[in-house]
């Protein structure tokens, strides 16, 4: 497996040069359809010939992956593709040919055979691509699948809106408050300490290693708390309510840095960094892309509301002032004198 993850880091990596180079000398677009030839070429290559020990699934899906990476470029909807390192994202697909045996827990995958893994839900429907992936140490196996299921229609009949924070996670327009889980805050001082330590190795070192991993424990639990709070946040907002409205907030601007440039240094950096810190551990695109897929899979809607001016207009009458907001926690209209949780 980690073969399978080396061979397709390297494929990736050595397509995405020779489109750069060709790029920079005015040369000709190359296609999946001409990678897939230069792959052909880089197996028959003496120094290379280790890329046929891997199956031919997992190369071609790395073209691909790199052809993606460049329309969602062009589209506007990703940065331009970088050069994948090894230890980040180390993964692999297989598209077809996949075995499944859930009452024995075991998956088959080209080229490696019948392996055990431990069920965390049942497999519905046509088995799809499989992905495995490495994350902290631990290989994980994606399962796609394809079924047809009849058109739902939401239990809920009511509609409720959200407003997301830091302090608190979200509130919504029934009164009800989740509170955030913090796991980033709650392990800070052990991520701390634990990168303090891997600082102090040789870098690629035997011990800088075994460090390394130790932070990544850290991190990848970080992150599972964090996935884990948003799931039930997101799975209790949409079996609840019909029609789900939330802030179209533009998280990218919000969290922009506030260092400023040499000719006009920007004004309480450290402050505005520990807010986007605080904004980014939230998860708030994340709860809202959760909330959006499980509401369609229900039948309800997602409402995305135009940010500005939100926090400053009254739901009585609409009236619309700066100085309705005296305090971050506190609404009082200055027209109608209404008073709430802003």
């Amino acid at each position: 497996m980690r073969r399978s993850c080396g061979a397709r880091r390297y494929v990736f990596n050595r397509a995405l040069a020779l489109r750069k180079e060709r790029y920079a000398a005015g040369g000709k677009h190359l296609s999946y359809a001409d990678l897939c030839k230069h792959l052909t070429a880089w197996k028959a290559e003496p120094d290379t010939s280790w890329l046929k020990e891997v199956h031919s699934q997992v190369l071609q899906q790395a073209l691909k992956d790199l052809d993606r990476a460049y329309r969602n470029f062009f589209e506007g909807r990703a940065e331009l593709p970088r050069f994948k390192r090894k230890g980040k994202d180390d993964a692999f697909r297989h598209p077809q040919k996949v075995e499944l045996d859930q009452p024995n827990g075991r998956i088959r995958l080209p080229k490696l055979g019948w392996m055990r893994y431990r069920l965390s839900r049942l497999v519905e429907g046509e088995v799809g691509p499989v992905t495995v992936s490495l994350k902290a140490g631990k290989w994980h196996v994606s399962v796609q699948t394809e079924r047809e299921v009849e058109k739902p229609v939401h239990p809920s009949t009511t509609l409720v809106g959200i407003d997301v924070g830091v302090t608190r996670f979200a509130t919504l327009s029934d009164g009800t408050v989740i509170e955030p889980a913090n796991a980033f805050r709650k392990a800070e001082a052990s991520l701390a300490k634990a990168q303090r330590a891997m600082a102090r190795k040789i870098r690629f070192s035997s011990n800088w290693r075994k460090a390394k991993a130790k932070v990544q424990r850290v991190q990848a639990r970080i992150a599972r708390i964090r996935s884990d709070f948003l799931h039930k946040a997101s799975t209790t907002v949409s079996k609840n309510h019909a029609v789900v409205c939330v802030e179209d907030l533009d998280v990218r601007a919000m969290t922009a840095s506030a260092a400023g440039t040499v000719e006009e240094p920007g004004v309480n950096v450290r402050q505005k960094a520990g807010l986007n810190k605080a904004v980014l551990y939230q998860g708030w695109g994340e709860f809202r892309r959760q909330v959006g897929y499980k509401q369609e899979w229900l039948g309800g809607w997602l409402l995305p509301v135009p940010a500005p001016n939100t926090s400053r207009t009254c739901p009585e009458w609409g009236h619309v002032a700066a100085g309705s907001r005296p305090s971050q926690s506190v609404f009082r209209c200055v027209a109608c004198g209404h008073a709430g949780n802003a």
